[in-house]
């Protein structure tokens, strides 16, 4: 019987991306997944709408990594990766949850799409880095800069353009 495998949505940023093609892995404590405690918040949702959810809450989450780090190429990325059920544990047991956490690193034979920010995102993604803090402490006005990044699609590349996507966006 083959193991049963969970998309989940990882977090990440440029130099993440790099760390993934130079040394086949990344290490990501937190990712995002259709949970049970998302299931039953979102009761109406079908399977896609559900992924969405969590992609969404992954390309979030990559603002703050993005602040974390100033260095970093302003482009929010979200990494799917197909993992084997007990590598998750689920993180937070509240209505509504998509957090995850990870047991160990998710290597690149793992990954099945890599989403990236085009060009045409750096303006509002730089605007909502700079203020995704005070957002999350409910600074309205964050809130509504934030929220305008969701305007943007994240670009999908398979996960044999890697070399592709790190060229592109160092």
């Amino acid at each position: 019987m083959a193991e049963q495998l969970v998309r989940v949505y990882v977090p990440a940023t440029v130099p993440m991306l790099a760390e993934l093609r130079q040394e086949g892995w990344i290490l990501a404590p937190r990712a995002h997944a259709v949970t049970p405690e998302l299931r039953e918040w979102y009761a109406e949702g079908d399977e896609e709408e559900l992924e969405y959810v969590a992609f969404t809450r992954a390309a979030q989450e990559a603002l703050r990594l993005l602040h974390a780090d100033p260095t970093a190429p302003r482009r929010r990325v979200v990494v799917s990766a197909d993992l084997p059920a007990p590598a998750l544990r689920r993180h937070d047991p509240e209505l509504g949850s998509s957090t995850v956490r990870l047991d160990g690193r998710i290597a690149v034979g793992a990954v099945a799409a890599i989403h990236v920010d085009g060009v045409d995102a750096l303006a509002d993604v730089t605007a909502a880095v700079d203020v995704v803090e005070q957002a999350l402490a409910g600074d309205s006005d964050a809130q509504f800069t934030v929220d305008g990044v969701e305007d943007h699609e994240l670009e999908w590349y398979d996960a044999s353009e890697l070399d592709t996507v790190c060229d592109q966006t160092r």
